[in-house]
């Protein structure tokens, strides 16, 4: 098993959501984060006082799946979060040694 973690530009939750569960994913987690990368931050004027942006807001996506679907999930993912500009995102692959259903005590694959 893997986790899929993909930060994303928020505007584009709606379509990763979408075409993740046309591929059968059943269960994501999302979180609204902040941060950046090459990006880097900007400046903005706000009633005439400039002030700099660091951290850009994001969405995290987090996905637990069986190693044959980490493709198909990634493959999605990219071409649904991709704008083609600066920013679009990152997506992580990361080993996941065990899961366990807290209501059922299922574990593994069949807590997914």
């Amino acid at each position: 098993m893997k986790k899929v973690e993909a930060i994303i530009k928020p505007f584009k939750l709606d379509e990763v959501k979408e075409k993740l569960t046309e591929i059968g994913i059943r269960g994501i987690t999302i979180t609204e984060v902040k941060g950046f990368g090459r990006q880097k931050g900007h400046t903005e004027l706000y009633r005439g006082a400039e002030y700099v942006i660091d951290f850009i807001p994001k969405i995290k996506i987090e996905v637990i799946l069986p190693d044959e679907m980490v493709d198909d999930a990634i493959k999605v993912i990219s071409e649904a979060a991709k704008t083609g500009r600066i920013g679009d995102g990152k997506i992580f692959v990361i080993p996941v040694e065990s899961v366990i259903r807290i209501r059922t005590g299922e574990t593994d694959e069949n807590a997914l």
